[in-house]
């Protein structure tokens, strides 16, 4: 199989209301990823096109997408995992390329969630879950992750401050990250008062735990090692994908400490890579809340069970910490734009390891990695990114 490396990546600023047609802001991350890579329409084989559906009012949103962008008459496939649709799709281009079927394919993530209401949102993101045995019940996603952190509190004794120091890191970042949502600074003090960030959403979990929607797109761009070294002057590689899937059922989980699909994703990439949780640089994991940051960092054996907490409270996961956790911002300050969260995440490690993130870059990285969760760990995809 041909080695496989990223050769652009662009993303769309995230915002709570995007104006324009899902075209529109598709090709606000497609226009940066091209000119990253410096290549044309021509250059690409094929597009793997990625979203929620039942965000999109726009059936088969694939097929217009790519007719405005002039990608036809290239093959155009569409992928749909929840939350991790487009670390899906970055799956399903890598498998293209390194089984030779393409030379270069585009995964391009897309959603405009606020064409629904708040509470329309809530009720597609109920369904998630089984529509049988607990999404009539009022189950939501704030539910399901307080889940998660009741569990995660009575068996390790993490508290809901270990929990608010991650968002006042992710809000350090967020401040400096141009393309984020909420770009303001937020003190543990904050989560105190239930005006600010402390008010309850699903105990424990209040406002400053938990993600927002948002608008956005992003855009990668993947060739084989001949294209790559052609088309571009710094290949990010591709060295390690894993994926996972879990029980929809919670009641079908072994452990609500954790996510075995991140555990079981994570393993299968550091196995195809070659390496060990001890070689990653830099990581962006799937925070959607809080709690889903602290399972993600033990999870991915960058601590111990239980010693998540220790690691958040000695600042490890801060950009000078032994492994840099979510230093742009994280879903937490971003937002998270179902379809375009994953592809979000890749280009940050890309820029990471091109040592082209500005003011968030660690020093000398050579691996990272990206951890996506698509619904309440009902998909997982782990991969990892390295330099030459």
């Amino acid at each position: 199989m041909s080695r496989v490396a990223v050769i652009g990546v662009g993303q769309s600023t995230f915002v709570r209301s995007y104006p324009g047609s899902i075209r529109e802001l598709a090709f606000e991350a497609y226009s940066e990823a091209m000119k990253d890579a410096n290549i044309q329409n021509a250059d690409i084989d094929a597009t793997v096109m990625c979203s929620a559906p039942e965000y999109d009012k726009q059936r088969s949103p694939a097929g217009v997408v790519a007719e405005y962008l002039g990608l036809n008459p290239q093959p155009t496939f569409y992928v749909e995992t929840l939350c991790s649709s487009s670390s899906t799709g970055l799956k399903l281009a890598y498998s293209l390329v390194a089984s030779g079927l393409h030379d270069c394919v585009m995964v391009l993530g897309f959603q405009i969630m606020s064409q629904l209401t708040s509470n329309e949102s809530q009720e597609r993101m109920g369904r998630g879950a089984d529509i049988q045995w607990e999404s009539p019940f009022g189950t939501m996603m704030p539910a399901y992750y307080a889940l998660h952190a009741q569990a995660h509190m009575a068996k390790y004794g993490t508290k809901p401050e270990d929990l608010a120091l991650i968002r006042v890191k992710s809000a350090t970042y967020g401040v400096l990250n141009e393309r984020a949502v909420y770009r303001k600074p937020v003190a543990l003090e904050d989560f105190l008062d239930p005006q600010k960030m402390g008010g309850p959403v699903a105990s424990p979990l209040r406002v400053g735990d938990c993600c927002a929607n948002a608008d956005g797109s992003s855009c990668i761009i993947v060739a084989n090692e001949e294209k790559a070294k052609a088309f571009c002057k710094k290949p990010v590689w591709i060295l390690g994908i894993g994926s996972a899937s879990a029980a929809v059922n919670m009641v079908g989980r072994e452990s609500l400490t954790g996510l075995a699909v991140g555990i079981e994703a994570g393993r299968q990439a550091y196995k195809m890579a070659g390496i060990t949780p001890k070689h990653i640089d830099v990581a962006e994991v799937h925070d959607c809340f809080t709690i889903a940051e602290m399972m993600a960092i033990e999870n991915l054996g960058f601590a111990e069970a239980g010693g998540g907490p220790e690691l958040v409270r000695a600042k490890e996961t801060y950009k000078e910490g032994s492994i840099p956790i979510n230093i742009d911002g994280g879903l937490l300050s971003k937002g998270h734009p179902i379809g375009a969260t994953g592809g979000s995440q890749v280009r940050t490690i890309v820029r990471q390891l091109r040592d082209e993130a500005d003011n968030i870059q660690v020093k000398d990285p050579m691996f990272g990695l990206v951890h996506n969760i698509g619904g309440v760990g009902l998909y997982g995809n782990v991969t990892i990114f390295g330099r030459e």
